[in-house]
């Protein structure tokens, strides 16, 4: 007796605030009852929208999917830096926050504009000496600088002193709170990431993911129905 086909495909899925990708991971786990599940690149938890979750075969079209170009909107802080470079973490530097003028402001996006090289935060999920560095990071183990390419595209920036809020396209890998943070300095001040939303992965929108809430209403058919094949020559 054949045994019954597992699902495959990619869900769009909405993600809230607070819980962590692999958390995410699990819940749709628990509603397909199926173990292989992956996704598209993490989310922090503080961070809220589009997390593509690779359920089955689709699974092989990771490295592809997390290397898309992504959108986001969020809100910079001025005036405090915090350990994380986001609202998570704990004020580390304070300083007066810049005037955020239309000068200051414009000199400080071409500044962060284009291929740039930014820090890799200590709180990040990459891995140092065969660790995540976050993990480092909480035992007070010192460790270097990690540097990173990323290409960052700005398609609006609207200051409310001391607070900016901003919408942005990057390149995959790209820490948008590494962004906050380092332009808070360029202002001569301080800056932490207070709101980060994920609007876009590639083609993929969040307005037409699933929210945790539909998902925890949906039968397990009702989820593998409302998975979407992997698109062609991304590796599945």
């Amino acid at each position: 007796m054949n045994e019954p086909l597992q699902p495959s495909g990619l869900l769009l899925f909405d993600k809230p605030k607070g819980i962590t990708s692999h958390d995410a991971v699990d819940l749709l786990r628990r509603k397909l009852g199926v173990r292989r599940i992956g996704h598209s690149g993490t989310l922090d938890p503080m961070a809220t929208g589009l997390l593509i979750l690779l359920v089955g075969k689709a699974t092989s079209a990771q490295a592809s999917l997390q290397g898309s170009a992504k959108v986001y909107g969020g809100t910079i802080l001025f005036g405090a830096e915090t350990d994380t470079w986001d609202a998570e973490g704990k004020i580390v530097a304070e300083a007066p926050p810049p005037a955020l003028d239309a000068g200051s402001v414009g000199k400080a996006v071409e500044a962060f504009s284009g291929k740039i090289i930014q820090t890799v935060p200590s709180y990040s999920a990459v891995r140092l000496r065969g660790r995540p560095m976050y993990k480092l990071a909480r035992n007070n183990v010192a460790m270097p600088e990690v540097k990173r390419e990323a290409d960052v595209r700005w398609l609006s920036w609207t200051p409310r002193p001391p607070e900016l809020d901003f919408e942005l396209e990057c390149s995959g890998g790209t820490y948008v709170r590494s962004i906050a943070c380092e332009m808070g300095r360029f202002l001569g001040s301080r800056a932490h990431l207070t709101a980060l939303r994920r609007l876009s992965i590639g083609r993929w929108s969040v307005k037409d993911a699933v929210t945790a809430a539909d998902l925890a209403v949906m039968t397990p058919e009702a989820a593998a129905a409302f998975l979407k094949p992997v698109p062609e020559g991304a590796g599945a």
